[in-house]
């Protein structure tokens, strides 16, 4: 999340001086030479059968739709803004992964992953000025968060079978004619011209957001349960406010303090609210085997007594 944390203020930073669409799908294709180059020289086994096609879902996600959707809705919206929907990404997370990997957490979870995403927004709100009305930029902003959701929970899915970074790195690769198009029709368009900030924000946004971050996210998916990880997200509009005050100069006083205590504080109570649940139902299943390997013993009879 700290490294993820960073996406939104320097895609702001990007868009100030090169074009959305060479943004979203430039950043893709250098991360796409450094994962094809990381698969080369550790000799990765190809995935197979409908691996292909689930990270061509992985892609969709987090290599197309994510990267592009915000960088088209980061040229109007604030960083601030941006986090305000962005806070929704942790719930959007949790629900994706119950319906694909049959994971049932409990009410206590739902409640407190619900509260966190309350909190999260309306921290993020207020800091950023509220939503006012619904625009274009939100509606981009919320496609995806969507985007992003899926991509997450068929990422850490795929990452039991494949490996984390060998996850993303594959789905780089899968998206890479596709962003490679793109990036050659945003040229034409507008041959790309920025400052050293502006360039150096967009290298962070290629090898750090579109690919290095990626190798712990998924190994924290990987690891599971994915609803539970999934709400160690709540704590990234906070990071994301504080660099965006410190990059972009927003301001920032007591309100970003409360609120990012009540933030992790929420995303605290998910995590413990799941684990406990687990843990209880490990023990229970193990109290469940103990006695039923008790009641079906074998009685054994004592030897006869010789005469």
């Amino acid at each position: 999340m700290l490294a993820f944390s960073f996406t939104v203020p320097f895609t702001r930073v990007a868009v100030a001086g090169l074009s959305p669409l060479f943004i979203g799908s430039g950043r893709a294709v250098v991360a796409a030479l450094l994962a094809a180059l990381a698969l080369v020289l550790t000799r990765q086994r190809l995935p197979h059968g409908t691996q292909w096609l689930r990270l061509a879902v992985v892609a969709a996600g987090v290599v197309v739709g994510f990267p592009l959707l915000t960088s088209l809705a980061l040229t109007t919206a604030s960083a601030s803004h941006g986090a305000v929907v962005i806070a929704l990404l942790p719930a959007a997370t949790a629900v994706m992964a119950v319906l694909r990997t049959g994971e049932r957490p409990g009410r206590p979870f739902w409640i407190a992953a619900a509260l966190g995403a309350i909190v999260a927004v309306a921290f993020a709100a207020l800091q950023g000025g509220g939503f006012g009305g619904l625009s274009w930029h939100d509606l981009l902003l919320f496609g995806a968060v969507l985007a992003a959701a899926v991509g997450y929970a068929e990422g850490g899915l795929l990452a039991r079978e494949l490996g984390a970074w060998q996850t993303i790195s594959w789905a780089l690769v899968v998206a890479s004619p596709l962003m490679l198009a793109l990036t050659g029709f945003a040229v034409a368009q507008q041959l790309p011209s920025a400052t050293q900030a502006q360039w150096a924000a967009f290298g962070y946004l290629a090898v750090v957001s579109m690919f290095l971050g990626f190798f712990a996210w998924y190994r924290g998916l990987e690891i599971g349960p994915m609803a539970q990880v999934s709400q160690v997200q709540l704590v990234q509009p906070v990071f994301t406010l504080v660099w965006a005050a410190m990059l972009l100069r927003e301001p920032v006083g007591w309100l970003t303090a409360l609120g990012a205590l009540a933030v992790i504080a929420c995303a605290a109570l998910a995590v413990r609210t799941r684990t406990r649940r687990t843990s209880t139902s490990r023990t229970s299943a193990r109290h469940s085997s103990t006695h039923r390997s008790s009641t079906h013993r074998t009685p054994v009879s004592l030897p006869e007594r010789q005469s």
